[in-house]
């Protein structure tokens, strides 16, 4: 016996697990394993760190102690303001240990930006950079102490650039500029070491950047929320010659460390909403690396190969650190890969479509949860004679639910002839029982591709709505749009044909009651599409259900 009802059951509470999997794992993402690749590994130079330091140095050279700097505890900071970047430079070393994102909020209270980089007693996470190898300023013995023009840049009001330079004297005959230029509207930073050798000897040296990132909590993920909180990604993510984005989680480093050479590539570490990433130079060939310190400090680091600069010449090397907001198009345009740290999971190829679909309505609209119903409409629109099909089957279903119940009573004691009855009235009265589930399975992706737009997509991130609602990442605060959820579903629920079994329908009879506890949990967002697409339905539906009970026979 084909039991709709009992399909019914089962889809939802299919989609129900499969909501409540990703709303626990999935965001948390594979932790992937790596494996070193030892074809790779003879191409590029191998890199270890230091012993006690976290500094990488080139194993194949020797660094030069003559010329090394000296350690020096001295500090001192320089500050970098644009429109887009607030950032703290320590002169020791040239380390970026702070960076505060001014179009972005830290929360909803606040009028602080959003802080990606910092260095206190709570939270460790910078970007280091230097040079390693025959010549290299920065080595276990110290870093090189840099000497600034002034303590603070700003970027001019009309101007579209800034340079930053840091001065430090190698030698008496090599000077080296370590250069950090900004221009507005920019997350993306090129950081250039300009190297003057008037020396008589050729200066040589590899370019390393690193994000050293302890293991506090991400500071972008709301706090709140229960048992049922996001677990976004955060670890590490990098882009090699077999695959444009594998993600490494911090806990899996220790004992799979990433090592290996790449053309171009790129490393970061991702978080929600946000990223920091170096991207070395494309045409290059650069080693990816993660080591975790004896403090469990985890690092994720790129080396370029080696640059020479001949005897009375000048050379560069220079790498881009980028770190801001996942922005997908603007990571696009960066290096092949970047663009999927907005990472959609396994139903991308629905979700990459829905949110330009979104971003192109909230172009016109103005307003994300505007565009959010207008996105529903128009995916409405497009299963509508899908939807048609599934309601005329169930109305057709309920019209006939008195016969079915009849002949369950008739053949209470013969399952099997009760099956045969009641597929003979199927086919008598032209009724596909699985009708009015197929189209709803059909749907689940394109309800779950949303769900990961509005999780991952930074253009959600504190969005407001009207009224209450004032961020459509987050669950309604007063569980309102739930609420109605759980009504519409309800209501849906009455035009559908009871089961004729009595266990089954007072398990249906609780589903809205479940589905509405869980969706007091999910973004406002999500939940304001659900509510919009049972509106849609419970219309469609009873118009055509209206229409069945008028006729004299089903309708196909």
């Amino acid at each position: 016996m084909i039991d709709i009802q009992r399909y019914l059951l089962i889809a939802a509470i299919a989609a129900l697990s499969f909501m409540l999997l990703i709303e626990w794992k999935n965001f948390e993402g594979p932790e992937t394993v790596i494996a070193s690749s030892a074809a790779a590994n003879k191409t590029a130079s191998p890199v270890t760190s230091t012993g006690d330091s976290d500094l990488p140095i080139l194993n194949q050279n020797t660094e030069n102690n003559s010329l090394a700097p000296t350690a020096n505890n001295s500090s001192g900071f320089i500050t970098v303001s644009t429109d887009v970047l607030n950032i703290k430079i320590d002169l020791h070393g040239g380390d970026i240990v702070y960076a505060g994102l001014p179009a972005y909020t830290a929360n909803l209270e606040s009028d602080e930006p959003f802080v990606i980089l910092e260095s206190n007693d709570t939270r460790d996470y910078i970007a280091q950079s230097g040079l390693i190898g025959q010549n290299a300023t920065d080595t276990s013995k110290g870093r090189p102490q840099f000497i600034a023009n002034t303590d603070s840049y700003q970027l001019a009001d009309g101007g579209e650039s800034i340079n930053v330079d840091l001065h430090y004297q190698y030698s008496d005959q090599i000077n080296i500029i370590k250069r950090f230029h900004f221009k507005r509207g920019e997350y993306l930073i090129k950081i250039e070491y300009l190297i003057d050798n008037q020396s008589d000897s050729a200066f040589q040296a590899s370019f390393f950047g690193q994000l050293k990132r302890g293991n506090s909590t991400d500071p972008s993920v709301d706090g709140e929320g229960g048992m049922f909180a996001m677990k976004p990604f955060m670890g590490v993510a990098y882009a090699d010659n077999e695959d444009k984005y594998t993600k490494l989680a911090f806990g899996k480093m220790q004992d799979k460390p990433l090592k290996t050479a790449v053309n171009g590539g790129w490393i970061g570490i991702i978080q929600h909403y946000f990223l920091s990433a170096w991207v070395p130079n494309p045409e290059s060939v650069n080693e990816l690396s993660t080591i975790v310190t004896k403090q469990g400090i985890n690092i994720a680091r790129v080396t370029s190969a080696a640059v020479t600069v001949e005897a009375h010449s000048q050379g560069s090397v220079a790498a881009s650190f980028y770190t801001g907001p996942k922005d997908q198009y603007r990571l696009e345009e960066i290096s092949p890969g970047l663009e999927l740290t907005v990472d959609y999971g396994f139903l991308w190829w629905i979700a990459q479509p829905l949110f330009w679909l979104l971003t192109k309505i909230h172009g016109v609209l103005g307003n994300w949860g505007f565009a959010i119903i207008g996105l529903t409409m128009l995916v409405k629109a497009a299963f509508f004679q899908l939807n048609a099909k599934a309601f005329t089957s169930m109305a057709n279903m309920r019209k006939v639910q008195p016969k079915l119940v009849e002949l369950k009573e008739r053949y209470a004691d013969d399952r099997q002839k009760q099956s045969q009855a009641m597929m003979e009235l199927y086919k008598t009265e032209k009724i596909n029982p699985l009708g009015g589930c197929l189209p709803m399975v059909v749907q689940m992706p394109v309800f779950m591709a949303l769900y990961w737009v509005l999780m991952e997509s930074i253009e959600l991130r504190h969005a407001p709505f009207i009224l209450w609602i004032d961020d459509l990442s987050a669950m309604d605060p007063y569980f309102i749009l739930p609420l109605v959820m759980g009504v519409s579903m309800f209501i849906q629920q009455r035009l559908n044909p009871p089961p004729p079994d009595p266990m089954q329908a007072k398990i249906m009879q609780w589903m809205p009651v479940v589905f509405t506890f869980f969706f007091l949990f999910f973004p406002a967002g999500l939940v304001l599409y659900w509510v919009v697409n049972n509106t849609l339905s419970i219309i469609q539906q009873y118009f055509i259900t209206k229409r069945i009970e008028k006729s004299g026979l089903p309708t196909r």
